[in-house]
């Protein structure tokens, strides 16, 4: 049986769902994806500020591979990962969740593809100084961030 939906064809996907900019989150899940060329974690996180976002949640990935581990490096150390199992190169996702963090978000496509973009992160404590800059951005420089 067909149905007929007007506007149904003039929606984007996740049109109400495209945060952009700062944002001060936590963990909320963290799934590791094995892929043989670029294994991968899903991450959820959910927005604790800007106070007009608070409880949305971002979901993005954070390539595993050789060429990609400095910036899984970058976000464990900011985020405040337990520096023991970071010695040990070891990753466990439960010791992720509730992870606190900035994390700057934008978003691309590809042929045709939206994609989301984990383009930065930054310690949680250095929230008021980042939210406050204007357009949220923060000359290197100063903070010793990409933020």
């Amino acid at each position: 049986m067909k149905r007929h939906i007007p506007g149904l064809h003039q929606c984007s996907p996740n049109a109400g769902s495209t945060l952009e900019g700062l944002f001060l989150v936590r963990v909320e899940r963290a799934f590791y994806r094995w892929h043989s060329q670029k294994p991968f974690f899903t991450l959820r996180f959910a927005v604790v500020e800007p106070a007009e976002h608070s409880g949305q949640t971002i979901t993005g990935r954070i390539y595993c591979s050789a060429k990609a581990l400095w910036k899984l490096n970058w976000f464990l150390r900011d985020f405040g990962y337990d520096q023991d199992l970071l010695g040990k190169e070891e990753v466990e996702e439960r010791a992720l969740l509730g992870l606190r963090g900035i994390v700057r978000v934008s978003h691309t496509s590809f042929n045709g593809r939206p994609y989301l973009n984990l383009e930065a992160f930054a310690p949680a404590n250095e929230w008021d100084e980042l939210s406050a800059a204007p357009g949220g951005v923060v000359e290197v420089q100063r903070t010793g961030h990409d933020l």
